[in-house]
């Protein structure tokens, strides 16, 4: 079955702010959007898989999925959160601007994701103030 996921990109994804920030957050808490991408093994010190994203033009990006753990692996470590990495170039070459969404799809092949960016929906004139703007992951059905 295909699944697709979105996340709407913030001004530090897309490197607005200036930040060095390594990559999206991909969020532990969400079990669907975890299944999604491949499973790393937590007892491993920043175990990561590479996932290969075949975009609208028929270009394909390798991406990092990666887990920093090492909270979980040294005594003074702070890190225990998933990140897709790489994406840096992508979003140069196709323009991504905070608001806009990323959206992966799975495919039939292991590893391999469809991968498109969606520009921000202005609201419209007649729109009411205070229009609500979803942030982060959700799954697109």
């Amino acid at each position: 079955m295909k699944a697709t996921f979105a996340k709407t990109l913030s001004a530090n994804d897309v490197g607005a702010t200036g930040s060095h920030q390594a990559g999206i957050l991909v969020p532990k808490a969400d079990k669907e959007l975890m299944a999604f991408f491949p499973v790393l093994d937590p007892a491993i010190l920043n175990p990561d898989a590479w996932i290969i994203c075949i975009d609208e033009f028929g270009d394909e990006w390798k991406f990092r999925y990666v887990y920093y753990n090492n909270r979980l692996h040294a005594e003074h470590g702070t890190r225990n959160e998933y990140r897709l990495t790489y994406l840096t170039k992508f979003f140069k070459r196709m323009g991504a601007k905070a608001g806009d969404s990323l959206l992966f799809s799975t495919t039939n092949e292991v590893g391999k994701y469809r991968i498109s960016l969606k520009r921000k929906e202005l609201p419209a004139e007649d729109s009411p103030p205070g229009v609500i703007v979803l942030q982060g992951w959700r799954r697109v059905h």
